[in-house]
């Protein structure tokens, strides 16, 4: 149970982030104003001024990444060391709690009695379980018609084989050699270094919360986001890498600038419904970061797609009057930073 609800923790927290991206090119040249958006590379941020007793950290994560892709770019583990608070999306010591587990697993199902049959054509229906019988499912197949259709479309685009043994072999074993293989999660090994360092642990939204966000999104709307996003995953398989590899060479890169413009750029999907996903949840973040960082210093890990942008977290605590400076950048681009 325990691991099942981490899986649709992080496939649903994935969806918000890892759209299919455009191809960016020159991406610094979009950017108009430099105060507001980060257009250093670094994953890793030091937040300090204003009232600050010590300095706070915010770094951004990818929620999914192939286990012989992960790392830990520079500084990161010595900021988590200086900190005495780990804070996430969400509390991912919700995760042992039980009334939270079976409160989000009830709000996986449409409401009224509805049904993915009543949403849309025979042919899309066809379409969508056809895809399903072809991949490997965490949940049993019929259920399929009663879950809510925005978390479908992210089971249909999520390799769940590489997801599963990734996740299980990071719970069931710490010997790295045996994760050779899979999918890694951020939040699993921060939460790690976390219980390590006897760190408290803190979450900026609860697990309610998350999951009503589907129900602000039409189940119609959700439906087509289904569709679209299954014909599509057709067409560019062929063709082309998926999203998430895509998506992981620009954090290699620790791009927020790409990564920002791609979500940016993305006309289809979620994409219309930007400001619910994203905007507003930066915003609803601040004051509680504030709360957290005048209390104690406090590492902040959450999605690397929250953090870019005129309004990501980083322009919205600049705006409060603290100062950010990239903690994570390489030393051969040092110098690029400072022009």
């Amino acid at each position: 149970m325990r691991y099942l609800f981490f899986c649709l923790i992080i496939l649903f927290n994935f969806s918000l982030f890892a759209q299919e991206p455009a191809v960016v090119e020159e991406t610094a040249s979009k950017v108009a104003d430099d105060t507001l958006v980060p257009i250093q590379k670094s994953l890793l941020w030091k937040i300090e001024g204003k009232d600050l007793k010590k300095d706070s950290y915010l770094f951004g994560t990818i929620h999914m990444i192939p286990s012989n892709s992960f790392f830990w770019p520079p500084n990161t583990k010595e900021a988590v060391k200086a900190c005495e608070r780990m804070t996430f999306e969400i509390n991912m010591d919700d995760m042992t709690n039980i009334g939270s587990q079976m409160s989000m697993m009830m709000n996986l199902f449409m409401k009224n009695g509805m049904t993915l049959p009543k949403l849309i054509s025979e042919d899309d229906y066809k379409l969508v379980r056809d895809h399903f019988d072809e991949i490997d499912m965490p949940l049993p197949s019929f259920m399929i018609d009663k879950i809510k259709p925005m978390f479908l479309s992210i089971m249909a685009t999520t390799d769940m084989d590489m997801m599963g043994g990734g996740l299980m072999e990071a719970e069931e074993s710490k010997e790295e050699e045996k994760v050779d293989e899979g999918i890694k999660s951020y939040e699993m090994e921060f939460m790690t270094l976390a219980n390590e360092a006897d760190m408290l642990m803190d979450g900026l939204e609860t697990v309610e919360y998350q999951m009503s966000m589907f129900d602000s999104i039409p189940y119609k709307d959700q439906a087509m986001m289904l569709v679209d996003a299954i014909k599509m995953e057709q067409d560019t398989s062929a063709s082309k890498d998926g999203s998430l590899e895509h998506l992981v060479e620009l954090y290699i890169q620790q791009d927020l600038v790409a990564l920002q413009t791609s979500i940016q750029e993305e006309t289809s999907g979620v994409g219309e419904f930007e400001d619910l996903l994203l905007i507003q949840r930066n915003k609803n973040w601040i004051p509680l970061m504030e709360d957290q960082m005048k209390d104690k210093p406090t590492f902040f890990a959450v999605g690397a797609g929250h953090l870019g942008g005129k309004e990501g977290v980083i322009a919205l605590l600049r705006a409060q009057g603290y100062t950010l400076t990239p903690a994570s950048i390489y030393e051969e681009d040092v110098e690029k930073s400072k022009e």
